[in-house]
């Protein structure tokens, strides 16, 4: 796995929109959440737990996502997220505004020859 410092940096600031997309897909758990982001970054960025739920009570204090508990037949029972109505929204206002940033970034750093 490729993890630099400098890509951690730079994804730190947008974990929640990433985790606001992970969960506009389905109902997801903690550990399934660290495993689909590893999986589509395609082994380069594995989220750490701290940062995890630090994300995931920040996104539930603002209403983004709401948490219930699962009835897991076999082992431990888990907690279970889902983004909501105001989740959507602002994972699309927060994709739009990265859009808009990436843009504007790569005008500021490549260089045209």
């Amino acid at each position: 796995m490729r993890d630099s410092s400098i890509s951690s940096d730079l994804i730190r600031g947008h974990i929640d929109t990433i985790i606001l997309r992970i969960l506009s897909e389905g109902d997801n758990y903690g550990y399934e959440i660290i495993k689909a982001i590893l999986r589509i970054s395609e082994g380069q960025y594995e989220l750490k737990e701290p940062s995890l739920y630090t994300s995931l009570k920040r996104l539930e204090g603002q209403k983004l996502i709401s948490s219930y508990w699962g009835d897991e037949s076999q082992g431990g029972r888990r907690k279970y997220y889902q983004v909501t109505p105001q989740g959507r929204e602002a994972y699309v206002q927060s994709l739009e505004a990265w859009k808009v940033a990436r843009d504007l970034i790569d005008k500021l750093l490549e260089r045209k020859e």
